[in-house]
This record gives C-alpha cells, structure tokens and sequence, in this order.
C-alpha cells in the first residue's frame, strides 16, 4: 500500500508538472510543431535516465525509485519510460525486440488513436 501512495502521489506531481511545463514551452515558442509536448518527453527521457543510473549504482532505494521514475516520470510523461524500457532491451542485447517494441508502439498507437477518433465520429 505504501508504493501504490508513493506512486500515486508522484504521478500527481508529474501530471502538474507536465502541463507547466509543456505550457511553458509552447507558449514562449509560438510554433505549429508541438514543441511543449517534446520538450516534456525529452525532459522525461533525461530525468528517468538520470533516475535509474542513480538506481543502478546503488544510490537510491526502491520507494525513491517508485516515487520518482513510476510516479512523478509516469506521471509526467510515459514517453520517458518506453525510452528507457528500450534501452533496457537494447542493454540486454535484445536488439530485435527493441526494435519490434518501437515500430509496433507508434504504428499501434497511431492506429489505436485513430480508430478511437473515428469510432466517436460513427456514434
């Protein structure tokens, strides 16, 4: 029960954080491209990266690692955490599933927001 409120309470530092920060972003940039939900992801993808060197040298104890990569990352942006599940793969010399994970990840999720959008429109 402790995880899961550490892991709650983080996600909802992250949400919060992430709709700062990509508000922040896009507002100053005045661009088309989505540059606020960008700058978020790689942000994420620095911090969770950061997150579990520290992790894996020792530095950190489990609920930190909860409270900070699944909570406030999660919560942030799930972005950060395919990046480093991938990494993983490709640490694990499991070449071959990090690259199905990435292509099968945008080409589903495309196509499941997609079919999500077009199923509203038909009802």
């Amino acid at each position: 029960m402790r995880i899961w409120l550490l892991v709650g309470a983080g996600g909802f530092i992250g949400s919060v954080l992430r709709y700062l920060a990509s508000q922040l972003i896009q507002n100053r940039c005045l661009s088309l491209f989505p540059l606020g939900t960008f700058g978020v992801n790689i942000l994420g993808c620095f911090v969770i990266g950061v997150i579990f060197g520290c992790s894996l040298k020792g530095n950190m104890t489990p609920e930190w690692r909860f409270f900070l990569a699944t909570g406030i990352c999660g919560g942030f942006t799930t972005f950060s955490t395919f990046s480093n599940e991938t990494i993983g793969l490709l640490r694990n010399g499991q070449v071959g599933y990090a690259f199905l994970y990435i292509a099968a990840s945008v080409i589903v999720g495309l196509l499941a927001t997609f079919l999500g959008i077009t199923l509203i429109k038909l009802f």
